[in-house]
């Protein structure tokens, strides 16, 4: 029999469709952190700084938004209107800490999620008794689409570049705190440590306690540049990993450079942050085992198809 010049498209199909399968075909979810320099209402409110930043939260499951200095409480908000006009593939929600810091200047925390891929679980503020945090961190603990990990806590810091040394050896004790809490090391740190160039030497950096402890995977290495100036490459904004499950479901961890993917030039780009944001992108789900029977049926369609 003559076969049909279409089957090779098809049986092109069939095998594809065999590997999809086979693979469990689970979709990446994507964790980031972004200092977005100064965010008020009245700079979200200009349509260019808008647009963008939709654009770059539209790309991640959870954001840490840091330096966030909105008194009115109304920049968030107006934020998660336009970021759902803009991606309906499923509500975005956020988790915002209180204003934090020592003086009459102020910053929060802000979790931006898609609400149908993630939860919250639980957060709190971390109590920092011997005031060694400018902005102490807002802990928050997420769902995950995992079979291997269901869930995951997030502890974010901005540091004072005045005292990054003294913070970054802190942030240890903050793991303790919330590893004893909630029962689980399996955790990622992450935001704009200053953990770079004038703020911490590199002889400093490497007898930082999350340095020498064991177990703490550093996944923006010391060596990516997150800053948006030409003139400057630090690595001041870091993800950092723990636990053997979080660790062993890493994919990708980058800093994401904005001004090139939006074709901004630099002076553009600056209206938005000086900093790039960092991400790491997790495997969404484990493996799923499929059933011996559907995969033979599968291999048996395939074979009679090549025989005919």
């Amino acid at each position: 029999m003559r076969r049909s010049p279409v089957e090779p498209a098809a049986m092109l199909c069939h095998v594809a469709l065999l590997l999809f399968l086979l693979a469990g075909g689970a979709q990446a979810f994507r964790i980031c952190a972004f200092n977005a320099q100064r965010l008020t209402l009245a700079k979200v409110a200009r349509e260019p700084v808008m647009d963008t930043l939709v654009q770059i939260l539209a790309r991640c499951d959870i954001m840490v938004l840091q330096e966030v200095v909105d008194s009115t409480g109304s920049a968030i908000p107006l934020l998660l209107r336009e970021l759902n006009r803009y991606d309906d593939s499923g509500s975005y929600r956020s988790l915002s800490s209180p204003l934090l810091g020592r003086s009459t200047y102020m910053e929060k925390y802000v979790y931006i999620y898609r609400s149908h891929r993630t939860q919250v679980l639980e957060s709190y503020v971390y109590n920092d008794q011997d005031d060694l945090f400018a902005r102490e961190p807002f802990v928050a603990q997420f769902t995950l689409p995992s079979k291997v990990l269901p869930s995951l806590a997030l502890v974010p810091l901005h540091t004072t570049p005045k005292a990054v040394e003294k913070e970054l050896n802190a942030l240890y004790h903050v793991f303790q705190d919330v590893s004893q809490r909630w029962q689980s090391k399996e955790m990622i740190l992450l935001g704009d440590f200053n953990a770079d160039c004038g703020s911490l030497t590199k002889k400093r950096l490497e007898e930082l306690v999350l340095r020498k402890e064991m177990g703490f995977l550093w996944a923006i290495a010391d060596g990516v540049d997150t800053t948006v100036r030409a003139s400057t490459h630090c690595a001041y904004d870091r993800i950092v990993l723990h636990g053997p499950l979080c660790q062993g479901l890493l994919q990708t961890a980058s800093a994401f450079e904005f001004p090139h993917s939006f074709q901004l030039s630099e002076e553009q780009a600056l209206n938005i942050s000086d900093h790039y944001p960092v991400e790491v992108e997790l495997r969404g789900a484990a493996p799923r085992e499929q059933p011996l029977c559907l995969v033979i049926l599968l291999l048996a369609f395939l074979l009679l198809g090549s025989a005919t």
